[in-house]
């Protein structure tokens, strides 16, 4: 029986797998033709372990990105477009006083037509500095969206001029649906969440995951370890993990966390890191001794680090300044970790640090929605830097949106201008986990009569393990470097089982406004020189 059963289910498989080669075959040819049913639209009926791997395969978690088309307005502007299901799309704006109030309501017209299947449909994202809805189309003819009444004379006078942003999810509802599966266990805290952080970069990136021979940990004595050699972090899995893809994703950079070794005057190591959680569950500045810090990495941190030492140069080490470096370092201990700049050390230009679909409408719609559900925290993430770059004060995002429209600039302009250093927030000075190493540097004499045209704001994790501070010569390593390892790397990793790479390590001599207008985008990461 059991052999007979096996045969048979063999068979079915088999026959299924004919149907799903034959049902490829046809993908292009129903692009151009509508039939009544579209491949795609099918495999969902389909035995998981035969649809899965195809639908893995034709979307990815960037495909929750939803693409902007442009903007309905009033009059006789109208916005054309191709969608996913919908080949031939018109949009307009109609504005209408149906509520009876001051500045009335609107009416979004959306026809869409020739239809490449039957089953397929289109999913929908509209918005506007005050609201944001959502919607899919199934059936081909003209539909509406409502907006009964605009939210005052702000909001009427932003759509009258800029009207109703309109974004499409190219994947449709199917591979929306798909995309949210292969996000969700990039923050899981699990193997499947660390197998997923590691397929999304090296799709996405083209890093490379080489496992390094055990013990996966390093014999570090701290004797070799001096004041500013770098600690390069890559986490992998759980929130920090997921988060730290996403950055990695969109910065080009291939460690999402740093910390910073501080030698004290009577020899006692100690690190310094932004971003270490205090007993209220806050991300904070801290000073910890090497033991403590090393001993959480080693058995208490579940996001499973990978974790590279950088020691510096000889001549570089030689022009630190230790006390300076910890004058800093006390000066900004128990201060908010960097959330007010953390996404402009990313975005320095108009579109090229966007991964496709990404793009600054897209930034500002997601601003929107999580303004509207945790206002709290978008003041803390964007809105004070926002205001800042105006020249204004106390701005909400709606507010800071149609400013800009008033001075004739647009948001994608706002979103890259440079951070300063010296811009102090309503908790203090904003330093992330690397502008608080970097802003050490500068104190400490390192980037020497540069430091004053050098916003280290501006860097990425990336922009800071590519500059030239750190040691070139192997033989001058510490002797416990990569000593369970084949593969001799330039700078030493302490811990963790995938091996770090870090491209363009220790190539960059710092320049006047250095990093301040760079393209990140993937998966090449291009660097134009003194960007």
């Amino acid at each position: 029986m059991a052999a007979s059963s096996s045969s048979s289910s063999s068979s079915s498989l088999s026959s299924i797998l004919s149907i799903v080669v034959l049902l490829i075959l046809i993908v292009s040819t129903a692009e151009s033709v509508k039939s009544p049913f579209h491949p795609r639209d099918l495999l969902p009926h389909l035995p998981r372990q035969v649809s899965w791997p195809i639908l893995n395969s034709l979307y990815g978690a960037a495909d929750l990105l939803p693409t902007f088309i442009g903007t309905a307005s009033s009059g006789n502007d109208s916005v054309d477009w191709k969608g996913a299901c919908f080949f031939e799309n018109t949009a307009w704006l109609e504005f209408h006083n149906k509520s009876g109030s001051e500045f009335g309501g609107g009416t979004l017209h959306i026809k869409a037509d020739k239809a490449h299947s039957w089953t397929c449909m289109d999913l929908y994202v509209f918005a506007t500095p005050y609201r944001v809805t959502w919607t899919w189309y199934f059936i081909s003819r003209q539909h509406t969206v409502e907006f009964p009444e605009w939210d005052g004379k702000a909001e009427y006078e932003y759509v009258k001029n800029k009207g109703v942003s309109i974004f499409l999810m190219h994947a449709g509802m199917l591979g929306t649906l798909q995309a949210l599966w292969d996000v969700f266990p990039l923050f899981s805290n699990t193997g499947w969440g660390e197998s997923s952080n590691l397929a999304f970069l090296e799709k996405h990136m083209g890093a490379n995951f080489e496992p390094r021979p055990e013990p996966w940990v390093t014999n570090v004595t701290t004797d070799q370890i001096q004041s500013g050699d770098l600690l390069a972090i890559s986490k992998i899995r759980g929130r920090w993990g997921g988060f730290e893809t996403l950055e990695k994703w969109v910065s080009g950079a291939y460690a999402g966390h740093s910390a910073v070794a501080l030698r004290d005057s009577e020899g006692k190591l100690w690190v310094g890191e932004s971003g270490n959680e205090n007993d209220k569950g806050e991300d904070v500045i801290a000073i910890l001794p090497w033991e403590e810090w090393w001993a959480f990495e080693q058995t208490k941190d579940d996001s499973n680090p990978q974790i590279a030492l950088l020691p510096l140069h000889p001549d570089v080490r030689a022009k630190f300044d230790v006390a300076a470096a910890w004058k800093y370092a006390r000066s900004m201990e128990g201060k908010p970790y960097g959330y007010h700049n953390l996404i402009f050390s990313w975005i320095d230009t108009v579109s090229e640090n966007y991964p496709p679909p990404l793009d600054a409408h897209l930034v500002a719609s997601f601003m929107t929605v999580w303004s509207q559900m945790q206002p709290e925290y978008a003041a803390n993430m964007w809105n004070e830097a926002l205001n800042k770059r105006l020249g204004t004060e106390g701005l909400d995002l709606s507010d800071v949106l149609v400013e800009v429209e008033k001075r004739g600039s647009s948001f994608d302009k706002l979103l890259a201008v440079p951070e300063l250093d010296d811009w102090i927030y309503s908790d203090g000075k904003s330093t992330s986990c690397i502008a608080f190493i970097l802003e050490m540097y500068k104190e400490a004499g390192l980037f020497g009569p540069l430091a004053s045209s050098i916003q280290v704001t501006e860097f990425t994790i990336k922009d800071a393990y590519m500059l030239n501070f750190f040691e070139n010569n192997a033989s001058r390593l510490p002797t416990w470097c990569n000593d369970n390892d084949s593969v001799k790397l330039p700078y030493c990793q302490i811990l963790g089982k995938y091996r770090m790479e870090l491209p363009g390590y220790n190539t960059m001599e710092p320049y006047s406004h250095m990093n301040e207008q760079c393209p990140t985008l993937p998966p090449k990461y291009n660097r134009p020189d003194n960007c």
